[in-house]
């Protein structure tokens, strides 16, 4: 019976272990020579880098409601480049690249700021792309600042509640408004990204929220006083 208790909590210790490391998390800095690549170095660092990589996938998956790899895109690694650059930072072939500039330039709370980036691109790097055009483009980048958003790390600069001209404006003016959305209807968000596993569709708003997306951004600008 001991035994068999043993081998049963070796097979759970291994389970939990193959979900820690089934996603390989690549953090390299191939700008070392620049002030931003030796800021990184001095105050990030790689081993910071990849648990806070780790860190927000588990905070995207837990948004977006995947409790399960079958749930999740199927990204085995993910990988981290900073280099010299022109901007931030972007995320493609389920690589973010960081700007060694926008780095050296950080103001207040390295880890903080840098933070607020990764958790966006990382929400990038899990999210379903909807379709190829201008809204839907918005709309994801919209939601990887919800989750930046949620995360509390909402940088200097945002829109504040109710600000915007149109709810697809994308960025900090989607992300505010999908949280008002969330309000409505707690998980919103994670069913409109399950919705855009196989593309997106303005009527996803009706389906959810029994409303257009222009008549909900009206009564959120209504709620806001604008």
């Amino acid at each position: 019976m001991g035994y068999l208790s043993f081998f049963l909590s070796s097979l759970l210790v291994l389970a939990t272990l193959h979900g820690i490391l089934a996603v390989e998390y690549v953090v390299t800095n191939s700008a070392e020579t620049t002030r931003g690549g030796a800021r990184f170095n001095n105050e990030l660092g790689v081993d910071y880098t990849r648990q806070t990589m780790v860190s927000a996938s588990n905070f995207v998956w837990n948004i977006f409601q995947q409790s399960n790899e079958a749930e999740r895109k199927s990204v085995p690694r993910v990988s981290l480049i900073v280099e010299v650059m022109e901007g931030i930072a972007y995320a493609i072939n389920n690589e973010i690249h960081v700007g060694a500039g926008y780095i050296e330039g950080i103001k207040g709370d390295i880890k903080t700021d840098f933070n607020g980036v990764l958790y966006h691109e990382m929400t990038h790097i899990w999210q379903w792309p909807g379709s190829n055009t201008p809204r839907s483009r918005n709309l994801t980048e919209g939601i990887a600042d919800f989750v930046r958003l949620k995360a509390n790390y909402v940088p200097d600069g945002w829109v504040q509640p109710g600000g915007g001209s149109h709810w697809d404006a994308g960025y900090s003016v989607t992300a505010r408004f999908l949280d008002y959305c969330n309000g409505l209807k707690d998980g919103f968000v994670a069913e409109l990204n399950k919705k855009m596993r196989t593309g997106y569709n303005d009527n996803y708003f009706v389906e959810l929220l029994g409303k257009t997306a222009d008549q909900l951004w009206s009564e959120y600008k209504a709620r806001y006083g604008n």
